[in-house]
C-alpha cells in the first residue's frame, strides 16, 4: 500500500473554503482509496494553531477535522516525543540557512525514518530536503 505524509497544508486547505489550495486538495481527497496517511500529533497542532484568529465557527470546523483524523483507521498519527522534538531540532540547527520551521523539520526527519518520500503539501522545503511534493504552482 502507498504512503504518503499529510503536511499542514493539506489539512489547512481541505477545510478553508477561501484557501486558494481548497478545491485542488478537496479533488484530490477524493482519490486517496488504499493509500494510507501518515502525519504527527506536530502537524495537527500546527493546523489547530493556524485557525486560532479565525471565528469560533472555524474552529470548529478545524477540531471536528483533528477528531476525524484521529478516528481515522487509514490515518497513522505519529505521537510527538521528546526524541522527535530533539530531532528536529537538530535538523533545524543544521538548516539556519533556510525557512524551515521545526514542525517541517520534524516532519522531515519523521518521513526518513518511515521511508516515505512523497508529501502532501506545496511547501518547497521538503523539495529542497529531496522529498516529492504532490501539489505544485502551475
Amino acid at each position: 500500500m502507498k504512503t504518503l505524509f499529510v503536511d499542514t497544508f493539506y489539512w489547512v486547505a481541505l477545510i478553508n473554503v477561501a484557501d486558494s489550495w481548497h478545491q485542488s486538495v478537496r479533488d484530490y481527497s477524493r482519490n486517496l482509496n488504499n493509500i494510507q496517511l501518515v502525519t504527527t500529533e506536530e502537524v495537527l497542532i500546527e493546523t489547530i494553531n493556524f485557525f486560532a484568529s479565525f471565528p469560533s465557527p472555524m474552529k470548529k470546523a478545524v477540531f471536528q477535522l483533528i477528531t476525524q483524523v484521529l478516528a481515522d483507521q487509514n490515518i497513522t498519527v505519529i505521537p510527538q516525543s521528546h526524541q522527535s522534538f530533539t530531532a528536529g531540532l537538530e535538523l533545524f540547527s543544521q538548516r539556519f540557512d533556510k525557512g524551515y520551521s521545526l514542525t517541517d523539520c520534524i516532519s522531515m526527519v519523521t518521513m526518513n525514518q518511515l521511508n516515505i518520500t512523497e508529501v502532501l503539501t506545496h511547501d518547497k522545503h521538503f523539495q529542497q530536503e529531496g522529498f516529492i511534493i504532490l501539489f505544485k504552482q502551475s
